[in-house]
């Protein structure tokens, strides 16, 4: 029977940390890092500018703070914000006794000032060593590129200018390179001038373990250190983890011990901060919950092509009510959020990381995020212009804003609905204002006409000024449906390619131009509904026009994608007892293959798509099926189960198929399969963070695996390119990867496609090499993957949820996605390259694939007042 374990009620101060950073005031109970600390000091010594580069949860901050700090006789220490030279200069006012204003002034208008103001006269005087914390703040809070770039310049210079008496440190998180490597000065000052944080060794990890206990008079239970090395051991990131466990099992340990009992309750190292986090949420009632949410997604920074990170706000932006002040002081008091001066901010990253709540939450909308934070910037810049009218949003800015602040659940402040009040009054006085030009200009055209037969010249005069304000008019309203187009294109991406036409025809200016280009690939079909649970999945016929979804309501749904405007549903089947996770065609589209929950794989005859019948049910895995899918030639069918393995099926007679071999690597559960066209090759995706190629020439005696090592997380898809000697597959590290496998022997990694800020759920190739991958971030990216460094060419926004599927026509000309939205989207890829269309092929494609034409109801609820015209008259 298991012991309860209840948290310890004493005085002793713990010895843990938990998530909080170590300080320099926490430097006698810091071990673990000090061969590390002796190294940085080192190489300080003989460089005058030096970068700490750490994975988040490497503990930078700690070694930087508890480590050196001490080390030094003559330290500034700081994190740079969303001002990072406003922030310079209240250390250095600080420390000098200066005024703030002055000293900022000073720093802006000259790249010198730094090195001048710290110059000190004496040799015998300690140099001063400039630290910043955290120094990827400066790229994804300070949104000002002029104070950035003098921020990096005053920090070079400083360091680097002859007669110098200052050294400057950069704490940098890893993920975070690529953008220090943007500036050229930056780059050349780090140039041998940096330092790794890599993971502890096991001896670290135990001193770290074991030495703070032993200060307080406390003791690691052995099975509870062995336990705790093994877990942490290797983990680049998992130390505030282990922190946090560490202090949760402290608050649980037996006497002057520390246990395997008190860790296990604790929820060990990778559940503890979610427990801890879960019950402090559990606690709050439901008004206390709603608050949680909008106040840490602002306390954090959606990343871009990086991991979210904290944002350090001040406390006045919250507007906290009593309510909130509460919820603010519990989530302190249990140390995940940290209060300093007048600003709150997240204890630690590892928290957006480590608590699916809070990660779930920010996943559902990050577009929103994006839009809030511009929100936050423009309104304070406008408010420090003293409301300046010229720094309100107009136009897309100010359809996005509106359109996101109209959401339920979104939160804004004081001065942002101030700000978003203002700028919507502002837009209509100035649409109101373009509108009475026209009208005064046409009352003005009738009193000349008038006086025709005096004054020919005055015609000309008129004429002129109606054409003046005609365009006026025109180039407002065009602005106008840019605007809307660019703000609905995530949520109505039909409509907004209708809107972005309409822009193109008022007046084809620049936004309307950049609407229109921006709708392409076209949404064609209607949106796909119906399903009571989340689209899993997707499928084209060869022929391309029947479509099927399989979602989590149990159903599989077959739709007619030849038709248009809408396509229609043609039958829907209920075979399943659960999830439907998988659904595929047979080569000839005769047969229908779906993978369910329900522990079972079925196979479908749908040459009469409005009369299917099951043909038979495939039920030898032990646990859910996750996908079923056919070979090039329809003669075999590759099934995949949560229990490990894939199986391979002979369907030549699909009435009664035959199990041929069954393939199981021992890597956990394996979540999807791709056939190479050849049939020689077989690539499984795997839950522990592999993807394995199987060669099935003879299927059923495959040979050993070769298994691709790279990704950071479970791989969830693979996809093999048209020829077969490319494999894509896609994880939930946030990255598709591309591997080289024309020589089974000799595999290389090819490229790693970043971009995307959540799981890639699916990757697919179409007929041309193009890589489609989408992903819990709401888009789906399409790649051109043929020349050295893939790149993006288009970014799909339609799906208000987590898009988890994505497929192909055999012709290329068609993508079909599946959404957690439970809806599914048919998209027509332009026969041209992207990039190469102009304005007027966009708005043709838009007219011919696209959905029908707005009705004059739509027309007027965005164009009020102005005469009907639809956008595609002239397709």
């Amino acid at each position: 029977m298991a012991l309860a374990v209840s948290p310890v009620q004493d005085d002793i101060e713990a010895p843990y940390s938990g998530l909080a950073t170590f300080q320099e005031k926490d430097a006698a109970r810091f071990f673990g890092r000090e061969q590390l600390v002796r190294d940085i000091e080192a190489k300080l010594r003989s460089r005058r500018f030096l970068g700490v580069f750490g994975a988040s949860g490497a503990g930078k901050s700690s070694v930087l703070r508890a480590g050196l700090l001490p080390r030094l006789e003559h330290a500034l220490v700081f994190t740079p914000g969303g001002e990072p030279v406003e922030e310079l200069a209240v250390q250095l006012a600080a420390m000098l006794d200066r005024p703030v204003g002055s000293l900022r002034e000073e720093l802006m208008a000259d790249a010198r000032a730094l090195y001048r103001t710290v110059r000190r006269p004496g040799e015998e005087d300690p140099e001063l060593v400039i630290v910043v914390d955290q120094f990827e703040e400066l790229f994804t809070h300070c949104q000002d590129e002029a104070e950035r770039t003098r921020f990096l310049d005053l920090l070079v210079t400083a360091a680097e200018a002859p007669s110098s008496r200052c050294r400057v440190l950069i704490g940098v998180r890893a993920d975070f390179y690529v953008h220090c490597a943007r500036h050229a000065r930056l780059v050349e000052a780090l140039r041998e001038a940096q330092i790794t944080v890599g993971p502890m060794s096991a001896a670290e990890l135990r001193s770290a373990i074991v030495q703070p206990a032993l200060r307080v008079g406390c003791a690691v239970e052995g099975s509870l250190l062995a336990t705790l090395i093994a877990e942490a051991d290797g983990d680049v990131g998992a130390l505030p983890l282990l922190s946090h466990v560490l202090l949760e099992t402290w608050k649980r340990r037996r006497g002057t011990t520390l246990t395997i009992a008190g860790y296990q309750v604790a929820g060990g190292i990778t559940g503890a901060l979610a427990r801890t986090a879960d019950a402090v949420y559990g606690n709050f009632d439901d008004e206390q919950r709603r608050t949680v949410r909008p106040l840490l997604a602002r306390l954090t920074t959606a990343g871009v092509g990086s991991l979210d990170v904290k944002r350090r706000v001040p406390v006045t932006e919250l507007d906290l009510t009593p309510v909130g002040r509460f919820v603010v002081d519990q989530l302190i008091e249990a140390r995940l959020l940290t209060r300093d001066r007048d600003t709150l901010e997240l204890t630690h990253e590892a928290l957006i990381q480590g608590w699916p709540r809070l990660r779930d939450w920010l996943a559902d909308d990050r577009e929103g995020l994006r839009i809030h934070r511009r929100i936050i910037d423009a309104a304070r810049i406008w408010d420090s212009l003293e409301r300046d009218p010229g720094a309100l949003y107009r136009g897309a800015s100010l359809e996005a804003g509106r359109e996101w602040a109209g959401r339920p659940g979104s939160a804004v402040n004081a001065l942002e609905r101030e700000f978003l009040e203002a700028s919507e009054a502002a837009a209509g006085r100035e649409l109101a204002m373009a509108q009475k030009h026209a009208l005064r200009a046409r009352q003005l055209t009738a009193v000349l006409c008038v006086l025709l037969l005096f004054a020919a010249t005055a015609i000309i005069l008129v004429l002129r000024a109606e054409a003046a304000t005609s365009e006026q008019r025109n180039n407002a309203l065009s602005e106008v449906a840019a605007g809307k187009a660019a703000g609905l294109r995530a949520v109505d991406p039909a409509l907004a390619a209708q809107l972005s036409v309409a822009a193109f025809r008022f007046a084809p200016s620049d936004e309307a131009k950049n609407a229109l280009l921006n709708s392409v690939p076209v949404p064609t079909g209607g949106r796909l509904t119906g399903h009571r649970g989340h689209v899993n999945a997707v499928a084209l016929s060869p022929d391309s026009r029947l479509g099927a979804t399989a979602s989590h309501d149990g159903t599989v749904m077959l739709w007619d994608t030849a038709r248009r405007p809408r396509a229609t549903v043609l039958a829907t089947l209920d075979g399943h007892n659960d999830s439907v996770n998988h659904v595929a065609f047979s080569p000839d589209s005769r047969l229908l293959a779906t993978a369910g929950w329900d522990g079972a794989a079925r196979l479908w005859a749908v040459g009469d798509p409005r009369r299917v019948v099951q043909v038979t049910v495939l039920r030898t895995h032990r646990d859910d099926v996750n996908f079923a899918g056919f070979s090039a030639d329809g003669t075999l069918l590759v099934t995949t189960s949560t229990d490990g393995t894939a199986k391979l099926w002979n369907v030549t007679r699909p009435e009664a198929p035959i199990e041929l071999t069954t393939l199981a690597a021992g890597h956990g559960g394996v979540v999807s399969a791709a056939f190479t066209n050849d049939q020689r090759l077989l690539a499984t995706a795997n839950w522990d963070g592999t993807t394995a190629l199987w060669d099935v020439t003879d299927p059923r005696r495959p040979g050993p695996p070769k298994f691709l090592y790279g990704h950071r997380g479970p791989v969830v898809w693979v996809a093999f390119g048209p020829n077969g000697r490319l494999l894509a597959s896609g994880s939930q590290d946030r990255t598709a990867r591309l591997w080289d496998v024309g020589s089974p022997l000799a595999v290389r990694e090819r490229a790693v496609l970043t971009g995307h800020d959540g799981t890639v759920r699916s990757v697919a190739f179409s007929s041309d090499g193009t890589v489609a991958t989408a992903s819990e971030d709401q888009t789906v990216r399409l790649w051109r993957v043929d020349g050295a460094v893939p790149a993006t060419f288009a970014v799909l926004r339609g799906h208000s949820a987590p898009v988890v599927a994505a497929t192909f026509s055999r012709d290329g000309r068609l993508l079909m996605t599946g959404s957690d939205d439970d809806s599914a989207l048919l998209w027509s890829i332009p026969a041209v390259p992207i990039e190469r269309i102009s304005p007027d092929e966009a708005a043709a494609l838009v007219c011919e694939r696209g959905a029908s034409d707005l009705t004059p109801d739509a027309w007027n609820r965005f164009f009020s007042g102005v005469p009907y015209q639809p956008p595609c008259d002239h397709r």
